[in-house]
């Protein structure tokens, strides 16, 4: 199916192009590592055969948008898709200059997890392949068959389909991460049952950790600021050293700037060197805004931005 799912992908995107429908593409091809993607830009169509399609397309491609002139196509995920509607929110970006591909997405598959479970590195196993609601991993000559839970990077436990709702056009079927959307709940679940104290103990310690590179803020396509309060000088909000104190209220502010912008795709907690389990806040963060707001990040590009728009009855829900 992937191998049908990438001709149909290639054949619409050289199409695209040779009609001057869109002037360049932002898509995936196969990274230098095993197992890995990296973005592909390209206007060139014999760079077209060099798109792929599989469970390792991690990047939100979103990101690269705003710095791309003429019409853009993007191959986009779920979590993509509606980052890129949510640019258009903000007028980031103009809905005539994107075309959106949406891309059929199970989930993306966390190396990480797939090393940890089987004891091998990445160039010891053989295959991954989706089989049924299964993951299928080959190596050591035989194949073992692990749940979505077990595999699947955290963000993509909590994804719901249903919030795809704008493209230009569809390459294959978008439906449900198997296993359902309650899997995305548990690490959210088991931090809400820790003492008060407790909780603080454990983000002191994370971020303890912390070297203030700023990788998730650079990946993150809500992160969009020329200039970000971190870089301020007068005032200075917080320190330019890494300590605990200063990138826990940096990731605070981060988060709030965000809110009603971020679709939760993961990739601040991916690209963090020290494995701080940023994911967590997000998650948190995008619950919060539904509860209050009934607002899902990207799913309506006609919307203004959560933070744009005031009800009058606001102001007595939030100080409830």
């Amino acid at each position: 199916m992937t191998r049908e799912i990438e001709k149909k992908l290639r054949d619409t995107v050289r199409e695209l192009l040779e009609k001057e429908t869109i002037d360049r593409i932002v898509g995936y091809e196969a990274g230098s590592l095993k197992f890995s993607t990296t973005p592909l830009i390209t206007s060139n169509k014999a760079d077209v055969d060099r798109l792929v399609i599989n469970p390792f397309t991690h990047s939100n491609l979103s990101v690269f948008l705003r710095d791309l002139c003429g019409k853009v196509g993007i191959v986009a995920k779920g979590c993509d898709a509606r980052s890129t509607i949510s640019l258009i929110q903000d007028r980031q970006i103009a809905r005539k200059d994107v075309f959106i591909i949406g891309a059929p997405c199970d989930g993306v598959i966390d190396l990480a997890k797939v090393e940890k479970l089987i004891g091998l590195d990445r160039d010891e196993i053989d295959d991954i392949v989706w089989q049924g609601e299964k993951a299928a991993i080959t190596f050591a000559g035989s194949t073992q068959k692990f749940s979505a839970k077990e595999v699947l990077a955290d963000s993509c436990l909590g994804c719901d389909p249903s919030d795809f709702k704008e493209c230009d056009m569809l390459i294959g079927e978008i439906e449900p991460i198997v296993g359902g959307k309650e899997l995305g709940q548990d690490r959210i679940r088991e931090m809400e049952a820790m003492a008060p104290a407790q909780r603080w103990e454990f983000w002191k310690k994370e971020f303890s950790r912390c070297i203030r590179c700023y990788g998730c803020r650079q990946v993150c396509p809500a992160c969009f600021c020329d200039r970000c309060f971190v870089e301020e000088t007068e005032p200075r909000w917080i320190s330019p050293l890494p300590k605990w104190q200063d990138n826990l209220i940096f990731q605070v502010v981060r988060m709030m700037h965000v809110a009603g912008r971020c679709t939760n795709c993961g990739e601040c907690e991916r690209i963090c060197p020290a494995n701080i389990p940023l994911g967590s806040l997000t998650k948190k963060m995008e619950e919060i805004v539904d509860e209050l707001f009934q607002y899902r990040a990207g799913t309506d590009k006609d919307a203004p931005p959560l933070m744009a728009a005031y009800q009058p009855d606001e102001l007595e829900d939030l100080m409830r």
